[in-house]
């Protein structure tokens, strides 16, 4: 009988995280998720995998390199998945330290651990986008130069080189992808995509009367969460270890996401959506769309929830709970 694969995901209770930790339990593997202090009082996203016979709940932290490298050394997972970093760009402005060393540096130990403890474990890392923040391309692909405008950006680069690093020179199987902006029901509301979808809901409702909006111009390649984490399973169980660009291709500003979440419940977003200076961050990143031929070429990628859908999605999820709340 075929051992079942063991599957250790970093940051479980997150977005990403989460969805992956499910997927996984859908293919009958065993998941070891990790979760660490501050999140311990945040399980609703994985709540409906709690109990289940083979899916386990390690304690740890990327910044604690001895609570992370004795869960590897216990699971020697087939594959390693890390969701766990800090990913929000106004909070890496905020706590650039701190961010910085979850989102870059832990990547290095993480990768140090894996090389001395279960070199057979393949390592997928995710990275954001906001590596070619200055970018002028209309696409990017795999061999745009890196231009990061946040902190997080920084760390995400620091994250490509690590990886691109112990993979050539220690021979370690580490894969990757450039994700582009991926938004679900589940994202929390400092995003853009969810407090959009929570404020229509909930001026729907008529519990707000204003939705208040940075760079309303600004245009966004986003794609649906659940895909993405798919596509990172798809991109591990390819022959050669390697980083793919994973977006939806097409731009739309945040105005055109807010006019199809008011449209969704027959209202006009002219008549509620106002523009808050305050809202805009201290540096603007280029518009970012993703040139996907080289994962469509290579395992072919395509996408699966387009814009309206994850916007029918998010409305619907954001309008039951709001009619549940008096």
């Amino acid at each position: 009988m075929a051992k079942k694969k063991k599957i250790l995901i970093l940051g479980v209770t997150g977005q990403d995280g989460s969805f992956m930790a499910d997927f996984m339990m859908k293919k009958n593997f065993n998941v070891y998720g990790v979760i660490r202090k501050s999140a311990t009082g945040n399980l609703n996203n994985i709540e409906n995998l709690i109990g289940k016979k083979n899916f386990f709940i390690h304690h740890g932290d990327l910044l604690d390199l001895i609570s992370i490298e004795r869960i590897v050394k216990q699971i020697k997972p087939d594959e390693i998945y890390n969701f766990a970093d800090q990913d929000h760009v106004k909070w890496s402005f905020e706590i650039p330290s701190y961010s910085f060393d979850v989102t870059g540096t832990s990547v290095v130990k993480i990768l140090d651990i894996i090389k001395n403890c279960s070199p057979r474990s393949k390592f997928f890392q995710p990275i954001s986008s906001n590596v070619f923040g200055n970018s002028t391309k209309k696409k990017q692909n795999e061999n745009e130069i890196f231009s990061p405008r946040s902190i997080y950006a920084l760390g995400k680069v620091t994250a490509y080189y690590a990886c691109q690093l112990y993979r050539e020179v220690f021979g370690l199987k580490i894969y990757g992808a450039i994700f582009y902006n991926h938004e679900s029901e589940i994202r929390p509301e400092e995003y853009v995509t969810r407090k959009i979808t929570k404020s229509v809901s909930r001026i729907y409702y008529g519990k707000q009367k204003k939705l208040y909006l940075g760079d309303i111009k600004a245009k966004i390649d986003w794609g649906y969460a659940r895909d993405y984490v798919k596509v990172a399973y798809q991109i591990m169980q390819t022959p050669k270890p390697d980083i793919f660009i994973i977006g939806s291709g097409k731009g739309h500003t945040v105005e055109y996401f807010a006019k199809k979440c008011f449209q969704y419940v027959g209202l006009d977003y002219k008549k509620y959506v106002k523009v808050n200076k305050k809202l805009l961050r201290p540096s603007k990143t280029n518009s970012l769309i993703a040139d996907t031929t080289k994962a469509k070429k290579a395992f072919n990628f395509r996408i699966e929830t387009n814009l309206d859908k994850i916007i029918s999605i998010m409305m619907k999820n954001d309008l039951k709970i709001e009619s549940s709340i008096e």
